[in-house]
């Protein structure tokens, strides 16, 4: 807020001339006013009506840019944010999508450090490339608090907190459920052949679930992981993928999916092959995120296990702005409570599921 009321000022001061250089600037730029009166009238409306809206009311502002909106679990973890930094909660959201560019993301930043936001909230595409941005957020005095995925800088300074699930983590949850699974099926001395469809590469999520993964299936000799590729989270990119892997590798036996989306795409692929999947079929399907439509595929025994990340984070990153509005010290990493959902706990949540 104090922010907003000083760019008010400057704004003012810079207004006050004396009369004769007043004077002389009218007459010189009168023409260029009437040329450009549409845009800078809308531009300055815009500008001011943000400013006294905030100053009345006493608002937080806070510039949020998202990384995208690639999946159904990014719509959630989208909507978490903006219903937790409500006007009515004491904020004035500033949103931005990105679309998957993390330059996108950068612009976005500098401007909300331009605008003089209280806090900037962001869920960057890929961990690597924001020590110059956040280096200048910090030299605004501007807090940063990442959100869902990690960003690797060489100064954790720069950045105030990280609200979000730890992926590594998940990996290894799938890793130890596939062992128990097998285990159960009696199945542990025989091949097991994988095929990993891989999120952004770069990002927070591939990279751990990619690591976590891949410690358990090290302990086996007999896990094969013939192929990861990369299909950006999406299920059209899934199925395209999918269809190419089920023709040169038909030994597979596991689908390793970083997320419910690609695993969508990855079923099509699999059923217009007609290959047999999911509960008593010839391929396990062992998904991530644990979105709602993901929770009736796993009844249905179409996904054999599905590994969640809550993107239910917007009410931690409103209680870490109220810290700190109140100059309490806050948690510099807080990981989100994460479950595994299989056949037989997957309806107790299903009713319940808002994503």
């Amino acid at each position: 807020m104090k922010r907003l009321s000083e760019k008010l000022s400057v704004t003012c001061k810079k207004l006050i001339f004396g009369h004769v250089g007043a004077c002389i600037i009218i007459l010189c730029i009168l023409p260029v006013l009437f040329i450009g009166h549409s845009f800078f009238r809308g531009f300055d409306i815009k500008i001011e009506q943000m400013s006294a809206d905030t100053e009345e009311e006493d608002l937080i502002v806070v510039g949020f840019s998202q990384l995208g909106s690639e999946s159904g679990w990014r719509t959630a973890h989208t909507a978490s944010i903006q219903q937790a930094l409500t006007k009515d909660a004491g904020y004035f959201l500033i949103y931005n999508n990105a679309r998957q560019m993390q330059e996108n993301q950068i612009k976005a930043i500098r401007s909300f450090i331009s605008q003089r936001v209280d806090y900037i909230v962001f869920a960057p595409v890929i961990e690597d490339g924001w020590d110059t941005v956040l280096l200048e957020a910090k030299s605004a005095g501007i807090p940063v608090i990442v959100t869902d995925r990690m960003v690797n800088v060489q100064d954790d300074s720069l950045y105030t907190a990280w609200i979000g699930t730890d992926a590594k983590e998940e990996g290894k949850k799938a890793g130890r459920w596939l062992e128990t699974y097998l285990g159960q099926k009696r199945r542990q001395p025989e091949e097991v052949n994988i095929v990993v469809l891989k999120g952004t590469v770069g990002s927070t999520a591939e990279i751990g679930r990619t690591k976590g993964f891949g410690e358990i299936a090290a302990q086996h000799d007999n896990w094969h992981i013939l192929e990861s590729v990369t299909a950006e989270f999406t299920a059209n990119k899934a199925k395209e993928v999918m269809r190419s892997m089920l023709r040169r590798y038909p030994e597979m036996n596991v689908l390793i999916s970083q997320n419910d989306d690609m695993t969508m795409g990855a079923i099509e692929a699999m059923e217009e092959a007609g290959i047999r999947f999911g509960e008593g079929g010839d391929v396990t399907v062992i998904s991530f995120d644990a979105t709602r439509d993901a929770l009736e595929l796993i009844q249905e025994g179409r996904i054999n296990v599905d590994v969640e990340c809550n993107p239910v984070q917007g009410a931690y990153v409103g209680e870490t702005i109220q810290k700190l509005e109140k100059g309490e010290t806050v948690q510099k990493h807080y990981v989100v409570e994460e479950k595994v959902f299989t056949r037989e706990n997957a309806e107790e949540f299903l009713e319940h599921r808002k994503y």
